[in-house]
């Protein structure tokens, strides 16, 4: 099937007022949340699943399942998740907090514990600071989940996690430690600003938006991780750009190529910093 036209190529086609990067798996057409069907691989419009059915009659859609509308799954786990272990850093204290905070010295051949960098994103060091960044995430999760599909956004959460760690690795006191999903958080700013430019969006209420949250992180006595924000939204600017450059079904391995190499290049990163020291 031929490319659609550039002025619809980002909408779904039966409700051309949405803008999605879920394309059907076997026809290729754009689609929004509401018009997938959960494949055994990738998802499928109503079209092709009409037909699919017509084909096979007695075949039982055992492996199709309706994807709920509007329900990002994935980013609920997320805010679940992250909500339970400020319960659990409420209820014990600095036991909890201490097994997940990152700073550089964790990066350090003497005390190298890497999974810090994405458990960091887990806590936080108050009940003000947990609901701002899960009201933020519940936000952009509603916006871009349902737009880049459930393992894509997941992917972007975590390696702008990943990023933001990045950020204060090379930025701050090696000494001194972090909280927080804001590193993630500005990921997801990151991508979407990039993703709405790209795509001809109107970005310019999120541009301020963002340029605001990262003049706050400059602010003196704040003590706000302004480094995890830098990190992180340069993360997620690049996985953006990878997600539009690389959106139609036959760029698919090249998409994933460049998202575990970008990946990999994080980690490598993480090691750098004292290889060049």
């Amino acid at each position: 099937m031929s490319d659609l036209p550039a002025s619809a190529a980002n909408f779904c086609y039966r409700h051309p007022g949405r803008q999605s990067f879920i394309l059907c798996q076997r026809c290729g057409r754009t689609i929004c949340a509401e018009c997938q069907t959960q494949a055994a691989v990738g998802v499928i419009c109503p079209e092709c699943m009409k037909e699919q059915r017509k084909n096979a009659p007695r075949t039982k859609p055992a492996v199709l399942t309706r994807l709920t509308a509007g329900k990002p799954a994935v980013t609920y786990s997320i805010i679940g998740i992250t909500l339970v272990v400020y319960l659990l850093q409420f209820v014990f204290g600095n036991q909890i907090t201490n097994l997940l905070i990152y700073a550089g010295f964790f990066s350090q051949p003497g005390s190298f514990e890497p999974w810090r960098m994405l458990t960091t994103a887990l806590a936080h060091g108050s009940i003000f600071h947990v609901l701002l960044n899960m009201y933020t995430l519940w936000i952009f999760g509603q916006l871009l989940e349902p737009l880049l599909g459930r393992g894509r956004y997941l992917a972007l959460y975590l390696l702008s996690a990943l990023a933001g760690s990045l950020g204060v690795l090379f930025l701050a006191d090696p000494f001194t430690p972090v909280v927080g999903a804001s590193g993630a958080i500005f990921g997801l700013m990151g991508a979407f600003l990039v993703i709405q430019r790209r795509l001809g969006g109107n970005a310019t209420q999120l541009l301020v938006l963002v340029g605001i949250n990262l003049v706050i992180g400059f602010i003196p006595g704040l003590n706000i991780a302004w480094q995890a924000h830098v990190g992180g939204i340069i993360g997620g600017a690049v996985l953006g750009l990878i997600f539009v450059q690389t959106r139609r079904i036959r760029q698919k391995p090249l998409q994933v190529g460049l998202i575990g190499a970008f990946a990999a290049l994080l980690v490598l990163l993480s090691f750098a910093r004292f290889f060049v020291s």
